[in-house]
């Protein structure tokens, strides 16, 4: 296979390089351009780096609900402008759980036009919209299927059905399958992978989003309004529960509740990264010549399985790391430790928790009585409530069966 490098901004095949010329061969590879990979490159080539990412899939619709947190929308870069996306502006989620009373909680007010708390859209457009920033910044996008990684002392080599290239730095932004990943280290395990399940229901809309908790398998079902069709699906923990009992799971909801199919449906599933706490505190997320961001470092929020917004923070964090020039690697562990780690593992200490159906039974009766607590689960969804300092506020609230529960959490 041919070797590739870069000589004047361009890919060219290294043996057919002209005596004299001396080509340069890639600062960074980023495999995957997803929201952590594109974000990584455009801030990268925004510094000069000479990058190249790789991703033989664009356009496409990747299997997700599609929510996208203030938070996330206020990471996007300046040439972004999310009002720009065909997207639903959700300002009402509508909680439910059998037996209990259905509640509607409204979203906190708009931080500004272009950042509302939640938006739902499509992927293909949201990731789409992100790549091109990559590629205005001065990214180059490869767009074949990468098929190994070798790292060595001096360079890395990522190697594709149709040539092998070679990069001073690798970034693996290659969602929770993630190849790199796999050659770094190891795999996830079963334990620490969450399964989702669902469809895409076109001729169907809705403006308010609903989310259905469910004990059996324990996690919960949704239903997203997108521009011209709902997202619908459902997730649990990989280790409890199969894809077609999900599907089983999700037909008698659906079939029982507002949500109304019509139309063609396309089918989804993925699995998503549910990191434990103890998994985070052994979680090797870089080394010497290469990182992982997003779903590849396990970067999800075990609860909510959202992953967006500490994908593209993860991106950033990357970007500042290979900037810095000095160990890089070491410099975005400890950053991923210190700014996102923390939430993840105080969400995951909360799982445990969370799912019990005395504890969603609890939960949901606050929501229909506590304005209080509609504000701080309004606030979770929109990113603007960190799980750090939830017990803080929660007590704050006199709900005293609820505090309570949660202040027996061990720190």
């Amino acid at each position: 296979m041919a070797s590739l490098v870069i000589i004047d901004n361009r890919l060219e095949d290294a043996a057919a390089i002209e005596p004299g010329v001396r080509p340069s061969t890639i600062d960074v590879a980023v495999v995957g351009a997803g929201p952590a990979g594109a974000l990584a490159a455009h801030d990268l080539a925004t510094t000069g780096a000479r990058v190249a990412v790789f991703d033989h899939s664009h356009p496409r619709e990747k299997p997700c609900g599609g929510g996208v947190t203030g938070r996330a929308l206020a990471l996007m870069p300046g040439t972004c402008n999310g009002s720009s996306l065909p997207a639903v502006d959700v300002r009402t989620l509508r909680f439910e759980m059998a037996g209990e009373r259905p509640t509607c909680v409204e979203l906190p007010p708009a931080l500004d036009a272009h950042i509302a708390p939640l938006l739902v859209t499509s992927r293909r457009a949201f990731d789409a919209l992100l790549l091109r920033a990559a590629l205005a910044a001065g990214a180059h996008l490869i767009p074949e299927r990468v098929v190994d990684i070798s790292v060595a002392r001096e360079y890395t080599e990522i190697a594709t059905r149709h040539g092998r290239y070679r990069a001073a730095f690798v970034i693996g932004a290659d969602g929770a399958n993630s190849l790199v990943r796999r050659r770094v280290g190891r795999a996830f395990g079963r334990d620490q992978l969450s399964l989702a399940s669902g469809y895409y229901q076109e001729g169907a809309s809705a403006s308010t989003a609903v989310i259905a908790f469910t004990t059996e398998p324990a996690g919960y079902a949704w239903s997203f309004p997108r521009a011209d069709h709902l997202a619908i699906g459902i997730c649990a923990e990989a280790d409890t529960t199969t894809p077609a009992a999900l599907r089983a799971k999700l037909e008698t909801w659906t079939s029982g509740t507002q949500v109304t199919p019509v139309g063609t449906r396309r089918r989804y599933s993925w699995p998503i990264p549910t990191l434990g706490a103890a998994d985070l505190d052994h979680e090797r997320t870089a080394g010497d010549r290469w990182m992982l961001l997003g779903d590849a470092a396990g970067l999800v929020d075990p609860i909510t399985r959202e992953g967006i917004y500490f994908a593209m923070r993860s991106g950033q964090l990357a970007a500042l790391a290979l900037a810095d020039g000095h160990g890089p690697g070491g410099t975005y562990d400890a950053r991923l430790r210190d700014e996102i780690h923390p939430e993840l593992r105080r969400a995951a200490r909360l799982r445990s928790h969370f799912f019990r159906p005395a504890f969603l039974r609890l939960l949901q009766r606050a929501l229909a009585t506590s304005p209080p607590i509609r504000a701080i689960v309004a606030d979770l969804v929109a990113g603007r409530q960190s799980y750090v300092g939830l017990r803080r506020r929660l007590a704050s609230t006199f709900e005293i069966g609820l505090a309570w529960r949660l202040l027996r959490l061990r720190a």
